[in-house]
């Protein structure tokens, strides 16, 4: 049987070196995303969100990237939800990527809001209808007794609302803010690059080399 202590990957895939790198973070992440999404990476979008609660205790969990422009990057979930209550009470948190085949990390840190109405009520529009059934029968981390009552829910909001579920009050979009990024890039001999942007009082970005 082999042991997890001697489990080891070579990281030689690529590099990343401050001259072939953009000076605006998004740029860069909009290149490794691309190139994730273009290598055929499985759940490119898939992004692990970080929150803090008023017990000071962290706690992540899975959620998918929406969107990204300047004004931050977007996702959408139950506002009720575990995750949701943790940014109610403190609004900063922390996202990652993780694209295990082109041994790339990135690392995203900032404020967190929610979105316009407007703009959760465009995207839960473009939802599929199962999906939007779902965001109804869901009580988000709360304890239910069972998966029967998922299905029960399910059945009921689908009669009630047919084919056109309103989105629901406690359903939404967050985008957090960056204010601070980091990239890696797996290299041989656990020598990896590491660039990290910071905000500057000017809201110019400050591009630095991280040891790893």
């Amino acid at each position: 049987m082999t042991s997890i202590a001697d489990l080891r990957k070579s990281y030689e895939r690529a590099e990343l070196d401050e001259s072939a790198s953009h000076a605006d973070p998004l740029q860069q992440f909009d290149q490794w995303l691309n190139e994730a999404i273009t290598g055929q990476v499985p759940e490119p979008n898939a992004m692990t969100l970080a929150t803090v609660g008023s017990n000071l205790r962290p706690s992540t969990r899975i959620v998918l990237i929406k969107g990204y422009d300047a004004q931050g990057i977007t996702w959408f979930t139950n506002y009720d939800s575990r995750k949701g209550q943790e940014l109610a009470g403190n609004p900063y948190a922390a996202l990652q990527f993780h694209w295990v085949e082109l041994e790339r990390v990135v690392r995203i840190e900032g404020v967190v809001e929610k979105v316009s109405d407007a703009e959760s009520d465009a995207y839960f529009k473009s939802r599929p209808l199962d999906s939007r059934i779902g965001a109804w029968a869901s009580p988000q981390s709360q304890v239910i007794s069972g998966r029967g009552v998922l299905v029960a829910n399910a059945a009921k909001y689908a009669a009630q609302f047919l084919l056109q579920p309103p989105r629901p009050p406690h359903w939404g979009g967050y985008r957090l803010k960056p204010d601070n990024w980091q990239f890696w890039q797996g290299r041989k001999s656990r020598l990896h690059d590491r660039l990290q942007y910071r905000i500057q009082p000017d809201q110019n970005w400050l591009r630095e080399r991280l040891a790893p």
